[in-house]
């Protein structure tokens, strides 16, 4: 299943701040956000496009959409979510700054809360937003309401995506049953700089030791560290990345 080392397996080289990893992030749910939509928005224009909260509401009630939809088809997987019941109201019409905008993403603040379950720990305040007091909270929070939101078909974006795709991996790695999930919807393109690697590099960074090891990529989710033999396999989980137990080998 895995690759070998040779011509294939390349370095990771760590990221200089945890801005460039944020960086990273927001480029990957821009591109998610203009596909879905067909707005106008890339990652210099990510908080822009999005502080009115118009688009945020608008992207809740089509998550809403999606999950009653999910409920009529699959009746039986959808006993054992959490489902939206309910959408947003929104003002459509909301300039930047204004208190029809707070309104707004207020409102989305409270849904991510009631309908999807999104715990504090995970959720951003109004303010982070509007006056960009903790941009890394919310982007952080849409990860994870996109995290959410695919395992009733929304269509994810890339990074949510390998999330699953390495979980899978490595549930026949262990021999587990196969999760019980919707069908994912069509795949999107991947780029070439995939985010796993970048969420390794940004891992990576934070080491301290007077001696740093290089982190050589073998195959997707799998990495050996330095003159080490051994394997180490690494998926994304919440906020970080993390090592499952048994991975190692």
């Amino acid at each position: 299943m895995w690759g070998t080392p040779g011509s294939a397996a390349r370095s990771i080289r760590p990221y200089q701040s945890s801005q460039q990893y944020l960086y990273a992030v927001k480029e990957d749910l821009a591109e998610w956000l203009k596909e879905l939509y067909d707005l106008d928005i890339e990652v210099g224009t990510f908080l822009e496009v999005l502080e009115t909260g118009a688009v945020l509401c608008s992207h809740a009630n089509n998550i809403t959409h999606v999950a009653q939809e999910f409920s009529r088809a699959c009746p039986g997987r959808a006993r054992h979510l959490h489902l939206p019941a309910a959408g947003v109201t929104c003002n459509l019409a909301a300039q930047p700054g204004t208190f029809q905008a707070r309104d707004n993403v207020s409102n989305f603040i409270q849904w991510c809360r009631k309908e999807m379950d999104i715990k504090d720990v995970l959720m951003f305040e109004t303010e982070d937003l509007v006056l960009r007091k903790n941009e890394e909270k919310f982007v952080l929070c849409l990860l994870e309401l996109a995290r959410r939101a695919a395992r009733f078909g929304m269509c994810a974006p890339t990074l949510v995506q390998m999330e699953e795709e390495i979980e899978e991996e490595l549930r026949e790695e262990m021999d587990l049953p196969t999760m019980d999930t919707p069908p994912p919807p069509p795949p999107r393109k991947l780029r070439d700089l995939h985010n796993l690697d970048q969420m390794v590099q940004h891992l990576v960074s934070r080491c301290t030791c007077p001696v740093q090891f290089p982190m050589i990529k073998i195959s997707e989710g799998k990495y050996r560290v330095g003159d080490s033999d051994t394997l180490i396999f690494v998926r994304a989980a919440e906020k970080e990345v993390g090592v499952p137990r048994g991975s190692r080998g």
